[in-house]
């Protein structure tokens, strides 16, 4: 278990934040800018220290005002990957690498190097300096370093906020790689949902120095009351699926549901893997029969359970727009006008087909699941 309960006032900033969740996997600290979530990982590496509170992972506390307890830095073992990779520039890709590996605790069973070397793909880099790597090596050599200290956890802060979309998509994948690998869990801070969608199991929704919700990523991304912090123009449903068959000639990827079969972008996966896919409330339309001789594939019937006017960001009401939740076997929102629910006269209980193209659902976001902890 990882508990965290801590306040701190920072210039700018009022943080109170308590959360906990069992430590496996990722969880995801996500907000605004300026909502906190790099303090509060700070505060996990002893880069900051509270006013007052705790923090403890799996029994062990790092720190507690009450009894003064505060574990130096480098004692808290602690992975860290920050924005920008922080290598040492004098230093070649081995020797950033055995860095890490000699400042890890003695009484940790140490993770293989040359596991841990070919799991990020590093084996070609080793006798490279840092200047004449790509950004995208860079971090990856970053997230070698901080496995090899043998930490209790991984801190990672907005790893690919500085790299361009492929580099994106690299890391990604890498990150995947080691929450599926190395039995040690993450925090992963970041402004992008899509990247939240695809590698964690926790979300905690911060706003303003404050946790707003603790929760699964398929609920918090699908609460419609909370797209103001989740992100109002790509908000929407995120549907648990499993992968069912692959269309290499027309590049499709057909997932099973509970609400029956979609149709995505080709998913680079194993049949039978998790995944999950989010598809934004704007890019679905309704219809009362279902139609014919349209260019959208997916076609899934349901029955609205509810209907309620759009707010935008600080909770004001856009009277033009209509969210509407469809049962297709799970919830899905939509988005349409309020002339068009006028004109369809619909209501809640009523039968309609939600169409939804499959080019409009996020490529990014089509990440494996991690499999369950047993």
């Amino acid at each position: 278990m990882i508990k965290f309960d801590a306040d701190k006032q920072l210039e700018t900033l009022s943080i109170s934040a308590k959360f906990e969740f069992q430590s496996q996997g990722v969880v995801a600290l996500f907000g605004r800018s300026g909502a906190g979530k790099t303090s509060i990982i700070n505060m996990f590496a002893g880069l900051i220290d509270p006013d007052r509170g705790h923090i403890q992972i799996n029994g062990r506390t790092l720190f507690n005002s009450e009894t003064g307890i505060n574990i130096k830095t480098e004692q808290r073992r602690i992975g860290y990957v920050f924005q920008d990779a922080r290598l040492f520039p004098h230093m070649t890709v081995r020797a950033n690498l055995v860095y890490g590996r000699t400042h890890s605790p003695s009484d940790n069973s140490p993770i293989d190097f040359d596991q841990a070397v070919q799991t990020l793909g590093l084996d070609h880099l080793l006798n490279r300096k840092p200047i004449t790597l790509s950004g995208g090596e860079r971090q990856r050599v970053a997230l070698g370093r901080a496995l090899l200290a043998n930490p209790d956890i991984l801190l990672m802060d907005e790893p690919l906020a500085s790299l361009d979309a492929p580099r994106k998509a690299e890391i990604l994948h890498f990150i995947e790689v080691v929450r599926d690998t190395f039995n040690i869990p993450i925090i992963y801070v970041s402004h992008a949902i899509d990247e939240i969608i695809r590698l964690a199991d926790t979300l905690v929704l911060l706003d303003d120095g404050e946790v707003t919700a603790v929760g699964s990523v398929e609920e918090l991304t699908s609460r419609v009351d909370l797209w103001h912090l989740t992100g109002r123009n790509d908000a929407g449903s995120v549907i648990p699926a499993l992968i069912k068959s692959h269309d290499t000639s027309y590049a499709l990827t057909t997932l099973s549901f509970a609400g029956g079969l979609l149709r995505v972008p080709l998913i680079d996966a194993d049949l039978g893997q998790s995944v999950r896919v989010k598809i934004r409330a704007r890019d679905i339309s309704l219809a009362l029969q279902k139609p014919t001789g349209i260019s959208q594939i997916n076609i899934l019937s349901g029955k609205i359970q509810d209907i309620e006017a759009s707010r935008g960001r600080d909770d004001e009401i856009t009277p033009h727009e209509i969210n509407i939740c469809v049962d297709i076997g799970v919830p899905l929102w939509v988005r349409i006008t309020k002339l068009s629910l006028d004109q369809l006269k619909l209501s809640v209980g009523k039968e309609v087909y939600a169409l939804i193209k499959s080019t409009s659902i996020d490529r990014q976001s089509l990440g494996k699941k991690a499999p369950k902890a047993i």
